[in-house]
């Protein structure tokens, strides 16, 4: 069985995606910010194994996977973990700006970079779960979005550096999707939060399945889901 490793089991598309691949029997490995979720996804996720690891804090995640065993393969790296904190230019603080990029976009680049050795082996897939503000900026959402562009930036060298290897390299751009994140953005923008009117995260799962599990004659590079409401 296939061994996927993932940020972002906890809600949302992250969560829809680990139960599925669970469900089929493939074996999961979830990164965890602290040892009380990993034994909450242990719970949750009867058979997985754990990682800690802080997005926040890339710095440290090379310390913190060398103090853990890592799996001698990966077949797919999926990064869906993310943050959001909106707000205007005018009134950033770096330390959101920081916040933002670090666990958005520095913290998948060095997560990949870590377990590129064992991706390489399986000729294994790297999937970023990005967002509709990765390919467009509006105004109230510039520090989160600049993290999103610069995670394409990321995917983009990255399946060029390693398409020699075998790796294959998936961007996942979606709408507006039912999530605590996407309550969160309501609250943040001062509307009333109705998940009916989004995208179901069992949704976006299943395209990421889809990108997945194509043969390996063909590799999904970049695929938008949009709401249909």
């Amino acid at each position: 069985m296939p061994t996927h490793l993932i940020t972002g089991a906890g809600s949302g598309i992250g969560a829809a995606v680990a139960r599925r691949l669970l469900e089929r029997g493939d074996d999961l490995v979830l990164l965890s910010r602290d040892a009380g979720r990993a034994k909450g996804f242990a719970d949750r996720y009867p058979g997985a194994r754990t990682l800690v690891g802080d997005l926040g804090n890339p710095d440290r995640l090379s310390w913190a996977f060398g103090q853990q065993t890592v799996p001698e393969r990966i077949d797919t790296l999926l990064h869906i973990a993310g943050v959001v904190e909106l707000g205007e230019v005018g009134e950033l603080t770096p330390k959101a700006w920081h916040f933002q990029l670090a666990a958005n976009l520095v913290a998948p680049a060095e997560i990949t970079r870590l377990l590129l050795p064992q991706l390489r082996v399986a000729r294994g897939h790297v999937l970023f779960v990005n967002s509709g503000a990765g390919l467009n900026a509006h105004a109230g959402w510039s520090a989160y979005a600049a993290s999103k562009h610069g995670l394409k930036a990321l995917a983009d060298s990255l399946r060029h550096e390693e398409h020699g290897n075998g790796v294959r390299v998936t961007s996942v751009y979606p709408g507006r999707t039912a999530s605590p994140m996407q309550a969160k953005v309501h609250q943040q923008e001062g509307k009333e939060y109705d998940a009916e009117r989004w995208i179901d995260p069992e949704s976006v799962a299943t395209t990421i399945l889809m990108a997945l599990d194509l043969p390996r004659d063909a590799e999904v590079n970049d695929l938008t889901v949009r709401p249909g409401r």
